[in-house]
């Protein structure tokens, strides 16, 4: 089973020892199986803990998977769709860039942005005719999967003829959902459930999870029996310092109530997804109540100077993968006072373990910062303002206006009252693209973090443009750096940046759309979609007093980063 091991300067180790004493005395792991809410806040938090015994249930019950990879496999799929967002999408994608192709099952692509130019990417990827197209939704009535059906449906329609759509389709849902009816009603060739008592974000070692990995040929049972592994070591230890999940938990909740509340996450090359699906476990479940841990992923590392003091970094790599370089700068980076964890791994099957570790440990930080680690309030306050907007263009055919306080060079700067006029002084006479971009950028202080977030399409070309953006940012300005691309964050860190510490600074970059797509039945398309996401998106954190700032680029997206890049840099120098 994978190890912990963990190098904590002498206060903040001081304090985790005194925490462990405190859980041990309080008898808090036992009462945590035993699902007593009062850990956290005595709400509903007793409601969701179905994760708990969800491993042993699908060890139980293994036929289900078993037929499924059996029939995949038989069936001559050459690829494989999943629609969703967030936990339902997220686990998945790990466990494909983890495990890869397997010879003689599907490829797994998984969409969870409304981008029109990334779904039509994903669209040019697939031969629809021999794709299976997986639709995942724990509620059944979250916008996206929808819209994603509703897109894919029609093209199959065509490809294979309408009696015949449904057998390409399987739904993953809660009994119950709206889902369920759409997927009986279309005649879908599989229907996945769920459990109620499980949010997305814990959901992975349930058929969310597991379905996708029968689909795609891995082991599911090997995969499982490696979670159980770790599953028995959180509840069965007597001593809290032996527990694997409940440690991490501990040095999580007790560094951030310390000031470390930023994750910084590492991993060796053949597990590197992993921190997106991190991100959301950490950020979703924590950030609330001005409190949180803010995850930070794919930032390189760098010396210990560019750091501040508010920082964990956990490293998670398998036995065979680690990197001579990265031990390197995590040696210098303990040597100068920096917590360090290390989690090894024997292999990649080692991941169903790592789960649950995670989510138990996120529980276990969420009682300490003495939150509701189950609920998201901020993000669903996101999505009401995206289906007003939504709404409002299906009755209008069109969006509110929006005036620009800056244009400058083919790039238009958006935001709310109180940051404009906040921005307007601090830029006085310089009313530049640059001007206002240092100036927002002068807002970022000791302690606070600074956040990309991008509503264009999700690639390799724009990512490596926004990574070095973050990287000076970084370097100058010596914080923790997120990115994050739009609509998916939203389902993940999102909340966080809304409801966590008001210790972001945010920089959403939003672009017209040079290729669209229609929504079959509605009037907005997935451009009209995205776009009034990335607006709800802004609306809440300007409510909640972020100090936030919208670039809006033109439809060559590559050029208008390109000169967003070159502005950063001026306004760094």
């Amino acid at each position: 089973m994978s190890r912990l091991k963990s190098s904590l300067p002498e206060s903040l180790a001081a304090a985790v020892k005194t925490a462990i004493s405190d859980w041990q005395a309080g008898g808090k792991v036992q009462r945590l199986w035993a699902r007593d809410a009062s850990l956290w806040t005595g709400t509903d938090e007793a409601s969701w803990l179905g994760w708990l015994d969800i491993v042993e249930d699908q060890i139980a019950h293994p036929v289900e998977l078993r037929n499924l990879a059996k029939e995949v496999w038989s069936a001559g799929f050459k690829d494989a769709l999943l629609l969703g967002m967030g936990g339902s999408s997220l686990g998945p994608e790990v466990l494909r860039m983890t495990f890869g192709k397997i010879a003689g099952y599907p490829d797994l692509h998984v969409l969870d942005s409304t981008d029109p130019a990334q779904v039509k990417a994903f669209e040019n990827k697939i031969d629809v005719a021999r794709t299976l197209f997986v639709v995942s939704s724990k509620s059944g009535s979250t916008l996206e999967p929808n819209i994603f059906k509703q897109y894919f449906f029609e093209l199959t329609k065509k490809a294979v003829g309408a009696d015949r759509a449904g057998s390409h389709f399987t739904a993953i849902t809660d009994p119950g959902s709206k889902m369920q009816q759409v997927a009986e009603g279309d005649r879908f060739r599989h229907i996945f459930f769920g459990r109620a008592s499980i949010g997305g974000r814990y959901s992975v070692l349930s058929n969310f999870g597991m379905a996708p990995a029968a689909i795609i040929g891995i082991d599911t049972k090997k995969f499982l029996d490696r979670a159980q592994e770790m599953v028995r070591a959180c509840a069965a230890s007597d001593r809290v310092e032996e527990n694997p999940g409940a440690v991490l938990g501990i040095i999580l909740g007790t560094a951030a109530t310390a000031g470390f509340d930023k994750v910084t996450i590492v991993t060796s090359p053949d597990i590197s997804d992993l921190g997106a699906w991190l991100e959301q476990l950490l950020a979703e479940s924590t950030g609330k109540l001005g409190k949180g841990i803010i995850p930070v992923d794919r930032e390189e590392l760098a010396p210990p100077e560019s750091y501040g003091k508010d920082r964990v970094f956990a490293y998670i790599h398998t036995d065979f993968a680690t990197e001579a370089k990265t031990e390197a700068k995590l040696a210098a980076l303990e040597k100068a006072g920096h917590p360090v964890v290390r989690i090894s791994m024997a292999d990649t099957y080692d991941l169903g373990a790592e789960f649950f570790r995670w989510e138990f440990a996120t529980a276990v930080a969420g009682s300490i910062l003495g939150i509701n680690a189950f609920n998201q309030p901020d993000v669903e306050a996101s999505k009401i303002a995206t289906k007003t907007l939504t709404s409002q263009y299906e009755k209008t055919g069109s969006l509110p206006t929006e005036k620009p306080v800056v244009e400058d060079g083919g790039v238009n700067l958006f935001t709310d009252e109180k940051n404009a006029a906040d921005l307007a002084k601090a830029a006085g006479s310089d009313k530049s693209l640059a001007g206002y971009l240092k100036a927002h950028l002068q807002r970022i202080g000791a302690g606070d973090y600074f956040a990309l977030l991008g509503y264009i399409q999700m690639n390799s070309a724009h990512e490596e443009i926004l990574q070095k953006m973050r990287h000076a940012v970084r370097d100058s300005k010596r914080v923790a750096t997120c990115l994050g691309f739009g609509p998916r964050f939203l389902h993940s860190t999102g909340q966080a940046y809304k409801g966590g510490p008001n210790s972001g600074v945010f920089l959403q970059v939003t672009c017209d759309d040079a290729v669209e797509l229609p929504v079959p039945g509605q009037k907005y398309t997935f451009g009209v979609v995205k776009a009034a996401q990335a607006r709800g998106d802004f609306q809440v954190l300007a409510e909640r007093g972020r100090r936030a700032l919208r670039v809006h680029l033109a439809s060559d997206v590559e050029v208008g980063l390109g000169t967003l890049a070159a502005a950063v840099q001026k306004a760094l120098a």
